[in-house]
């Protein structure tokens, strides 16, 4: 992408964490929650349905739900990633199972980089990222103009009547 086909967007001091994991993953993640529990509070949290319920009750941590990933919940935290009301993507995926929504799972990982939002995808990953000195500041990051980019494809299907 061209610097024209792109806008500025600050990332607040307080980050907004989607936070997926797939059924086999959901341990790993929970263990990592229950380690990094004293860094994730001071943000704001969204998951999809199981995993945002479990994190609620088992750690005690306002989160907001979104649907089950195989009912759509990968589609709406990818709409929120669009509208810039995402900062970091939290997902813990099987790479050893395929998975019935895999399509909505990739287009979800293709639209976080899309938008140049950091994605995590093992403790490892999840712990660096956290750890950040970027965490705790506000930054900007560069993401795709939408207004620029509906107006080069118009003007490239402008059709004669």
């Amino acid at each position: 992408m061209n610097n024209t086909s792109l806008v500025k967007l600050k990332v607040p001091k307080r980050k907004r964490i989607a936070i997926v994991a797939h059924d086999g993953q959901k341990a790993e993640l929970f263990a990592w929650i229950a380690k990094n529990r004293h860094l994730l509070e001071g943000h704001e949290l969204c998951g999809t349905g199981t995993t945002s319920t479990i994190i609620r009750e088992k750690f005690e941590l306002e989160i907001r739900s979104f649907y089950s990933g195989p009912l759509g919940g990968d589609q709406q935290i990818g709409a929120y990633v669009a509208e810039g009301k995402i900062d970091i993507l939290v997902f813990f995926w099987d790479p050893l199972e395929a998975q019935p929504h895999d399509p909505d799972v990739k287009a979800l990982l293709r639209i976080a980089v899309l938008y140049d939002v950091p994605v995590a995808m093992s403790p490892t990953s999840a712990s660096i990222i956290l750890n950040s000195v970027s965490m705790d500041k506000e930054y900007e990051r560069y993401v795709p103009n939408s207004n620029t980019s509906i107006e080069k494809r118009v003007d490239e299907l402008d059709f004669e009547s």
